[in-house]
């Protein structure tokens, strides 16, 4: 898959994100798509095929009024693409131990794409 094409899915897969459209989403990720979250070194959150990230893109979706990602890099490899990330979000619910809803979370991070098939088969959000 050429860089353009791979572009293309980072794009949608943002945009979509950024709508909480779920299914526009999913319409660019592999059945057997694999997805991790990282905060620091911590896992915070990861799924293992399509399900099992629609039901984490779902129960995500709930925890903001509104969020916002824009890429500010893009730089391509072999089998992949990593984005540098700007994030805003504003929750809509409450955060055990942490900030309240109606907080806005401002964050620069990493998503690495990797590809196959013509869709992205995985993705890791570094925070």
């Amino acid at each position: 898959m050429d860089e353009s094409k791979q572009r293309e899915l980072i794009e949608q897969y943002i945009a979509a994100y950024n709508d909480f459209d779920i299914e526009g989403m999913l319409a660019v990720l592999a059945p057997d798509v694999e997805f991790e979250n990282y905060s620091g070194e911590e896992l915070t959150a990861s799924a293992s095929g399509i399900e099992e990230f629609r039901l984490l893109a779902q129960r995500a979706k709930g925890l903001f009024t509104e969020r916002f990602q824009r890429v500010t890099s893009l730089v391509f490899s072999q089998d992949g693409a990593t984005a540098e990330i700007d994030y805003r979000g504003r929750l809509a619910q409450d955060i055990p131990g942490g900030p309240k809803a109606g907080s806005l979370l401002e964050l620069n991070g990493t998503t690495e794409f990797t590809f196959g098939g013509e869709r992205i088969v995985r993705i890791v959000d570094r925070s």
